[in-house]
C-alpha cells in the first residue's frame, strides 16, 4: 500500500479513484437511507429510488481533486470520504480543488460535516468550484438545514470560486454549463496529453444510459438531458474519453466504444 502523501508534494501522473460511499434508498421525504442489496429487501421501501453514490478523486500535477462530495456520511465519527481517500493512499488535507457539478443533496452534502455540534469544511484547504447561478438558486431555495449550514460555512471561509457559463479553470480542467439535470448543472473535463476524464454529473450518471434514450422526470429539462447523454456518449467514443459515473452500480470508471448501432461499456 502506498504511503499517505504529505501536503504540497507534487504528483507526477494523472489517475482517478472512485470514492464509493455506498448504496441508498430515497423516498418522497428526500431522506437517504443506507441500503444493502445483500440483506435489505426493496419491497420494504416501496416508492423509493435506489442509487449508488460515489464521488471521485483525481491526482494530477500539483492538484488533488475531488469531484462532487457525496452525502457526507460518517462512520465511527469519521467522514467516509476521508477514509476512502486515505484508502487510496492520500491525505484528505491535501485536497486543494473540489469541483461541484450541482448542489443537490446527494452530491453536495459532503462539502462539509457536523462534528460535536459544529460544522467543518470537508476539505479545509480546497477551493470549491461552483456555478454562480447554481449557488444562488440552491442557497435561496434550499429547505435542507444541513446544506444551508454548509453553504454559510463556505461563504464565511471565502473558499468558493464562482464560475459562470463555460470556461477553462486551468490548462488541464475545463467546465461546461450544461443545464440538463438542474438549470445550472455543469460537467467537467480533466485531461493531459495522455488521459481525458469526463464527468457528466447527473446528466450521465451511469454508463448504461448511453445504450438507451429516455427523458427523465427528475431532470430540470428531460429532453435536453437526453440529448446531452447522446452527445456525451458519441464524443466519448470518438475521442477515447474515460467516463466517471457518479451513480454507477458497476463500471464507475469506464470507456464507451461503438458496437454496431449502439455502444458497449469497457471497464477501466
Amino acid at each position: 500500500m502506498r504511503a499517505v502523501l504529505t501536503t504540497n508534494l507534487k504528483f507526477t501522473r494523472m489517475q482517478a479513484y472512485s470514492l464509493n460511499e455506498g448504496s441508498y434508498s430515497v423516498g418522497v421525504d428526500k431522506v437517504f437511507l443506507p441500503f444493502d442489496p445483500e440483506t435489505d429487501d426493496r419491497k420494504d421501501r416501496k416508492g423509493s429510488l435506489f442509487i449508488h453514490v460515489q464521488p471521485f478523486l483525481i491526482e494530477h500535477g500539483t492538484n488533488l481533486i475531488v469531484i462532487d462530495t457525496g452525502l457526507g456520511q460518517l462512520k465511527d465519527g469519521k467522514p467516509v470520504i476521508h477514509a476512502n481517500i486515505e484508502k487510496a493512499g492520500f491525505d484528505p488535507a491535501d485536497v486543494n480543488l473540489v469541483l461541484m457539478s450541482h448542489l443537490h443533496q446527494d452530491h453536495a452534502s459532503g462539502m462539509g460535516y457536523e462534528e460535536d455540534g459544529k460544522y467543518q469544511l470537508m476539505f479545509p484547504n480546497a477551493e470549491y468550484v461552483i456555478q454562480k447561478h447554481e449557488w444562488e438558486e440552491a442557497y435561496s431555495n434550499s429547505s435542507n438545514d444541513h446544506l444551508v449550514s454548509i453553504f454559510e460555512l463556505l461563504q464565511r471561509n471565502d473558499q468558493i470560486r464562482f464560475v459562470d457559463g463555460d470556461g477553462q479553470l486551468n490548462e488541464n480542467i475545463r467546465y461546461n454549463l450544461s443545464g440538463g439535470h438542474s438549470e445550472f448543472h455543469q460537467v467537467f473535463h480533466v485531461e493531459d496529453e495522455v488521459v481525458h476524464y469526463f464527468f457528466g454529473g447527473d446528466e450521465w450518471p451511469e454508463p448504461e444510459q448511453a445504450q438507451r434514450k429516455f427523458a427523465a422526470k427528475y431532470d430540470f429539462d428531460g429532453k435536453k438531458a437526453m440529448e446531452l447523454r447522446e452527445q456525451y456518449a458519441n464524443e466519448a467514443a470518438d475521442n477515447g474519453w474515460i467516463g466517471l459515473f457518479y451513480h454507477a452500480k458497476a463500471n464507475s470508471i469506464a470507456k464507451i466504444e461503438r458496437q454496431d448501432d449502439n455502444f458497449r461499456i469497457v471497464h477501466v
